[in-house]
């Protein structure tokens, strides 16, 4: 499982990105029952063409990193009620992150389950993301909120959550201006 195995190494990274005004992310709120962390950001471009990105092309912007696979290819979304965000693991089988539970074309979409080392705890977790029209493009908000059992508790892992989300942020927000995910 790779989903938190480099958060030292991304952490200056998604510093460096909150500095320059391309993603803002925050642990909005955090106790022992649970978290919400949020990430913002304006992607230039209409939000009909950062729906199509996050929805039909997310194995071209999400981290690798943060695959059970290591290769985001594998990666999957089903953008309708029910709908699978999969992943196909390389000898057979598969994982279920999320499953989708709202969808609005060029508008939101709401995900819900636990992500990467909470799939295998007692919790609950809703991530919806935001699409609004502005001036420059499209103001994509993500929240994550999640809740329940976590040994050792929730508040320890929220800014890991959030370093990792605000850094898939801003990695959609540079696949869709300029068809590459990374920052090179």
């Amino acid at each position: 499982m790779r989903l938190f195995r480099r958060l030292g190494s991304i952490v200056p990274v998604v510093l460096a990105l909150l500095g320059t005004g391309r993603a803002r992310a925050t642990v909005v709120d955090s106790t022992q029952a649970g978290f919400l962390v949020r990430s913002e950001a304006v992607v230039h471009a209409a939000p009909d063409s950062v729906y199509r990105a996050l929805t039909g092309r997310i194995g071209a912007w999400w981290d690798p990193e943060h695959t059970f696979s290591g290769d985001s290819r594998n990666l999957s979304l089903d953008a309708t009620p029910g709908g699978c965000f999969c992943e196909s693991l390389p000898e057979g089988g598969g994982v279920r992150h999320l499953t989708v539970v709202f969808a609005s074309p060029g508008r939101m979409l709401r995900l819900a389950g636990g992500l990467g080392p909470l799939q295998g705890s007692g919790v609950a977790g809703s991530l919806t993301w935001s699409l609004t029209p502005a001036q420059d493009g499209t103001k994509v908000g993500l929240d994550y909120s999640v809740g329940g059992y976590f040994p050792g508790g929730l508040p320890g892992v929220a800014p890991a959550v959030d370093t990792v989300l605000g850094g898939q942020l801003s990695r959609l927000k540079r696949f869709v201006e300029t068809g590459r995910p990374g920052s090179k």
